[in-house]
């Protein structure tokens, strides 16, 4: 077979799944939605690897959230990469950090789960060009049966539906009865759920601090319902935070009007005039303000134009914001108790990055290993900063 592409309105990933695999295709899949991108490299109808711009879905999340490393490791894990620019299971086995067995299970999950993710989506679009061959790789010998996840995405249909019933959003906080909490084994993956839906997170909370994937989550949720132990909590879901906005969090008084500051910018305009204001904050370097612009122009009326400015606008911005919080390394540290923090309106991703500080960890090692985007932690952080949350102190030279 040669190349197809389509979108996912008139071809569901799922069928175009169980079309290529079986035809045992090979060649490269492409999909994407919005900002988001994820590639699939296939060999006789098997993934044999894969790769997604979404931090989450990185080999090194996966092994933090089934156990098998931590985020120190993981850090440490990215220094000696850069240093050495070998793959990062290699360099985990080689250390012994993780066992070559462990790395080949964790890839396979790895390849599944990005694109059991996208058979949920409705919108974006894939492409596929057909190689006769597949190119050797670097590494271990790795390999998915497109057939096999098509049959667990159709299990997964199902149960997203008895899910979703139960958990409509990932903004509500949960309630535990631990009088019907069975089996409870310290570190075990329901205890640390448990524990964290007692400190008052959210499920999206939850999820970003044990790194997890929406599915493997939520059916631990499911799971502890079922058994009563779990259920969702009265109290108002947290807000949505509009895309490309951040929570205001007012440490001290301050007047200075800033459009940084939260709220959605441009609301009231046409695209057009967006994108004229946002050119002029760029051009007098105003990067945060422009880029937030033209996210809220791209959002307003989508074009190749607009995704070109704001992908120019984001390289721009995150090159000032590394310059700014990790060029010398920095180390934040919390200027509010541990108990005035828990009252702040703040949104999952900030409640997740404030907790990874610790008066050791610099900006660049928290940003390196959270399921985020670098540019989103960033901005999160100089928020931090000008809010006076958080005070950065240069790391003493050794």
């Amino acid at each position: 077979m040669r190349g197809v592409c389509g979108d996912f309105s008139t071809m569901p990933l799922k069928d175009l799944v169980v079309h290529l695999g079986n035809r045992r295709a090979t060649g490269t899949l492409n999909v994407e939605r919005g900002d988001v991108r994820k590639q699939l490299l296939l060999r006789d109808g098997h993934v044999i690897t894969a790769s997604s711009n979404q931090p989450r879905e990185y080999f090194g999340q996966f092994l933090i959230n089934q156990g098998h490393l931590t985020e120190d490791q993981l850090e440490r894990a990215f220094a000696t990469q850069a240093e050495t620019h070998i793959l990062l299971g290699k360099i985990l086995i080689m250390t012994g950090t993780v066992s070559e067995a462990t790395v080949r299970t964790v890839l396979s999950h790895k390849f599944r789960e990005m694109l059991l993710d996208a058979f949920t989506w409705e919108e974006g679009g894939f492409d596929f060009r057909a190689t006769d061959a597949a190119p050797e790789l670097e590494g271990l010998d790795v390999s998915v049966d497109l057939l096999d996840v098509s049959r667990e995405g159709e299990f997964r249909e199902t149960a997203w539906q008895a899910i979703r019933a139960v958990f409509p959003s990932g903004r509500v906080r949960l309630e535990v009865d631990e009088r019907k909490l069975t089996d409870r084994k310290a570190g075990s993956m329901d205890e640390r759920i448990v524990q964290l839906a007692k400190e008052g997170l959210s499920i999206d909370g939850i999820a970003l601090a044990l790194h997890a994937t929406d599915f493997f989550l939520y059916q631990r949720l499911y799971a502890l319902y079922r058994q009563d132990a779990l259920r969702v909590s009265d109290e108002a879901p947290l807000p949505a935070p509009e895309p490309g906005s951040h929570t205001v969090v007012v440490v001290e008084d301050d007047d200075e009007d800033d459009l940084s500051s939260g709220g959605v910018i441009g609301s009231e305009s046409s695209s057009d005039e967006v994108l004229q204001a946002a050119q002029l904050f760029l051009d007098a370097g105003n990067l945060r303000d422009g880029e937030a612009l033209v996210r809220r122009a791209h959002e307003i009326a989508p074009t190749e134009h607009t995704a070109k400015l704001l992908r120019d606008a984001e390289g721009r911005l995150l090159t000032e914001l590394r310059k700014a919080l990790m060029e010398p390394s920095r180390v934040p540290a919390l200027m509010v108790t541990p108990a005035h923090l828990k009252t702040l309106p703040l949104t999952s991703p900030e409640r997740y990055l404030l907790s990874r500080i610790d008066g050791r960890r610099d900006v660049a090692a928290i940003v390196h290993v959270s399921p985020l985007q670098e540019l989103e932690a960033l901005k999160f952080f100089q928020g931090f900063v000008d809010t006076g949350l958080v005070k950065l102190t240069p790391r003493p030279l050794s």
